[in-house]
């Protein structure tokens, strides 16, 4: 298995995906109140793991640039497709990587990850390329499954659901294994909350400045 197979799986599900309701309606309606309040309208913004772009769509229009990227192209080509609909000048969609962009020469005020750092396969080195895309004391703002806290018939079920291609890859993270991992990549934690209206607050969502 590799990032070229993680790919691979979400491509042949993006459609399906795309269909697929938000679990927690209010709670992501909190998580994007909550980013809007901590971007500023001068700012220049990378989301990673952007899926079909909706998230994207809703806070592009209050900053100045917005990339918004996935793995999977035919993710952003749902994105893309959405945008037509509604184009936002500030918003760009793109089929890239952290570890791809630390090339260029763009830095962002924040890098927004959602849903998405459980999805790496590494995540130290991912999260080095993060803080290399920031401007200095840029943001890092973060809501992650940490499937180490849910129910243990998941865990059980995902290594079956992966060899069968019923899955992608995902790591077994702890909320204490993130809090390192981010501490130990270059930054400072500033707000840790939970913003689920219904089950278990193991999604935390996470402010963090770059040292």
């Amino acid at each position: 298995m590799s990032m070229a197979s993680d790919a691979r799986f979400w491509d042949r599900t993006s459609r399906q995906y795309a269909k697929s309701a938000i679990g927690d309606q209010a709670g992501y309606v909190r998580t994007l109140n909550r980013t809007r309040a901590l971007l500023g309208s001068g700012d220049r913004v990378l989301e990673l793991g952007c899926g079909t772009g909706t998230t994207a769509l809703q806070l592009a229009g209050d900053v100045q640039d917005y990339l918004a990227t996935d793995i999977s192209a035919e993710m952003i080509a749902i994105a893309s497709e959405k945008y037509a609909a509604g184009p936002i000048p500030a918003l760009v969609f793109r089929t890239a990587t952290a570890e791809a962009l630390t090339a260029d020469a763009e830095r962002f005020n924040a890098v927004l990850g959602f849903n998405y750092l459980h999805l790496v396969r590494d995540l130290p080195g991912t999260l080095r390329h993060i803080h290399a895309l920031l401007t200095p004391d840029g943001l890092f703002i973060s809501k992650t499954p940490c499937v180490g806290e849910m129910n243990p018939l998941i865990q059980f079920a995902l290594p079956i659901m992966r060899a069968i291609g019923k899955a992608p890859y995902v790591s077994v993270l702890r909320m204490a294994d993130l809090d390192r991992h981010i501490n130990a990549a270059g930054f400072d934690i500033l707000a840790t909350e939970n913003h689920a209206t219904k089950g278990k607050g193991n999604r935390p969502y996470i402010v963090a400045r770059k040292r």
